[in-house]
């Protein structure tokens, strides 16, 4: 759902966007909460996530690197309740020296109400709750991309090893077999068998 809506709630969120000129990032807000194709995210880490992307909207019209690491650890510095006083008042000075206003930058940033705000009052979203039968297919097909992944890098990691003359190896074929065993009855299944049976057959018996 774009921000097209006029007669809507005033939203610190959606005058941010257009502030610091973040075009594109209420629509992925949205995606990423209600999980429509992605991982969902929760309302704490979008947060963190808006957050993030203000301040290296920043550090860029400042001139400043804004490598994902920089503002990972500049954010955390400036936030982070485990960071001392000397790194905080560092940074703070960093930042200012290269004409950024710290503490307008950090009156910007937002809580995790005002995401839910922006996107259910503002954008109209809603999170569709999955059912149990969803929730175990979707973390189902997540192992078995993780798996084939697995599987992926082991076999390229062996090819350069092979190639390199690290060892030694003819043709050969990664085998990568996922099983849960139940500890109670003894009884084992592939994760597939396991998670659409809903677990071992001994607790349903």
């Amino acid at each position: 759902m774009a921000d097209t809506t006029d007669d809507r709630p005033s939203s610190k969120v959606a005058r941010l966007i257009d502030e610091y000129d973040l075009e594109g990032l209420g629509d992925e807000l949205e995606v990423r909460w209600t999980g429509d194709g992605v991982e969902r995210t929760s309302l704490r880490d979008l947060a963190d996530y808006f957050n993030k992307r203000i301040l290296e909207q920043a550090l860029i019209d400042a001139g400043l690197s804004a490598l994902e690491s920089d503002v990972d650890s500049t954010y955390r510095n400036l936030t982070d309740d485990d960071i001392s006083t000397g790194v905080r008042t560092d940074t703070r000075n960093r930042l200012e020296q290269n004409g950024i206003d710290v503490n307008k930058l950090e009156s910007d940033f937002v809580s995790y109400q005002a995401i839910r705000s922006y996107l259910t009052e503002y954008r109209g979203a809603e999170y569709h709750h999955l059912t149990d039968e969803e929730k175990v297919e979707k973390d189902l097909q997540s192992i078995q991309r993780l798996m084939t992944r697995t599987l992926s890098v082991t076999e390229e990691r062996i090819e350069k090893l092979r190639e390199t003359g690290r060892i030694e190896a003819a043709d050969f074929e990664v085998l990568l077999d996922l099983q849960v065993l139940c500890q109670q009855c003894g009884e084992q299944y592939s994760i597939a068998e396991f998670l659409e049976g809903r677990g071992c057959q001994c607790q349903s018996a």
